[in-house]
């Protein structure tokens, strides 16, 4: 891969652009407007993260989440142009100076597919399939069809979003530009390979358009069959942006809901620091009284060296990355206390708050919050002609198409439909259903 032909304004589903510009954005800022102001992205405010919806206490949300993800991308992207370009003079003048706005651009855009009440919404889709009511449909499409709905992934369902021509709407879906797609499939192959824990990056109805981008941009595949393929150089960036919001910011939240003390989260940030480091952090602190704000503090401090330290494993693999041969994560590969104090935060999070009752909580409403509304609107999409299927299809909008096309296009079109869901609206759906909530005549 080089990065000339990786860095592409060519935007997915547009021929030729035939109006005139009205302002000076690059075409990469312009992806960025797109998602910032799409319905898609301003649904995210109403989807759970780890924890329920705030209460009195407010912790991350989607929409939370990826603003700050793409906060850090676009740091990421930022610095690592400035060093590549000083590395390498003649790409002065390329796109790759505008690195952190396509890297901003794709975190900004990476959760857009994931359905409500978080990764539980991503389980109860696939295991519908895997071991409840859904199993009837499997001798109904091919295995790698049915791959797709037995590991349902917000990965592939996100650049699905992106790239899918909904009914009513224009050619291209989000019709971003090639280099923001490819930087958000972190996982380049398709379901058939993602085995019992592997993730994967698009399904089936969308492998064509992940090959025609890939084409374009010059990622070449790792196998004969072309069925994997190399990761574009900034999915590293986007995955780090997002390794260390998710990680430090839980963290963040959990002291909030007093999941852990002040002393136990101090601990936690302080140790990705040397002895040296959490000494000078110690005297900072000290003149901190806020509990709240001693926790931020450290917090940014962990960011910034973990940002600083994902810039230099970058350049310092560019060849690797370039040639498909870099291994794991760029947060998998830091080393030292930065290694260390991140593994101790891991270790936390599954023990101590994953697990928590509020999160276990989300977990089992949106196990059968999801599983009904699946079962009903599949079996709504096919038997449209009942009285009762044309009640709940009423609900459904005209873009999604959930009656037509093959038994994989109808259950699709059902999963986009819900995947679209807020959690709130996923749980008033499933109360109005159920006979729980009547509206006031």
């Amino acid at each position: 891969m080089n990065w000339q032909q990786l860095l592409s304004t060519k935007r997915f589903g547009e021929v030729r652009y035939h109006g005139r510009k009205l302002d000076e954005r690059t075409e990469f800022n312009r992806d960025y407007d797109r998602i910032i102001f799409s319905s898609a992205f301003r649904r995210l405010q109403n989807k759970t993260q780890v924890f329920p919806l705030p209460g009195s206490i407010f912790v991350h949300n989607r929409l939370t989440h990826s603003l700050e993800v793409s906060s850090v991308g676009r740091s990421l992207g930022t610095d690592v142009a400035r060093r590549l370009i000083d590395k390498h003079p003649g790409l002065r003048d390329s796109h790759l100076w505008e690195s952190g706005a396509i890297v901003s651009a794709a975190c900004l855009a990476h959760d857009l597919g994931n359905p409500p009440f978080g990764h539980s919404g991503e389980k109860a889709i696939a295991t519908f399939f895997s071991e409840g009511n859904g199993l009837k449909y499997k001798s109904q499409m091919p295995q790698a069809e049915w791959e797709d709905l037995i590991h349902y992934e917000g990965n592939a369902n996100t650049f699905r979003l992106l790239t899918h021509h909904f009914n009513g709407r224009r050619e291209g879906g989000f019709a971003l530009t090639y280099s923001t797609l490819a930087s958000i499939v972190k996982y380049p192959f398709p379901s058939l390979l993602a085995g019992k824990k592997l993730k994967f990056g698009f399904f089936q109805s969308e492998w064509e358009t992940y090959r025609t981008i890939a084409g374009e941009l010059g990622i070449e595949p790792t196998d004969e069959e072309g069925r994997t393929y190399m990761r574009h150089p900034f999915v590293y960036l986007v995955e780090a942006a997002d390794d260390i919001c998710y990680e430090i910011m839980d963290i963040e939240d959990a002291h909030k809901l007093k999941l852990l003390s002040t002393d136990e989260t101090l601990g936690l940030l302080l140790g990705f620091f040397g002895k040296d480091r959490q000494a000078l952090y110690r005297t900072a602190l000290d003149g901190i009284a806020d509990m709240n704000e001693k926790v931020a503090y450290m917090r940014s401090c962990v960011i910034s060296e973990l940002e600083s330290a994902c810039v230099n494993l970058f350049v310092d693999n560019e060849e690797k990355i370039l040639a498909g041969q870099f291994s794991g994560s760029l947060v998998k590969n830091l080393s030292g206390s930065l290694r260390e104090g991140y593994g101790r935060c891991e270790e936390v999070s599954y023990s101590r708050i994953y697990v928590s009752r509020d999160v276990s909580g989300i977990e089992l409403a949106g196990y059968k919050i999801i599983s009904t509304l699946i079962e009903l609107y599949v079996e709504a999409a096919m038997t449209p002609d009942r009285a009762y299927s044309r009640l709940l299809l009423s609900r459904v909008s005209s873009q999604y198409n959930i009656s037509e096309g093959t038994m994989y296009d109808k259950i699709l079109g059902v999963l986009d439909f819900i995947s679209g869901m807020t959690d709130v609206y996923a749980l008033d759906l499933f109360r109005k259903i159920n006979g729980e909530s009547i509206p006031i005549i």
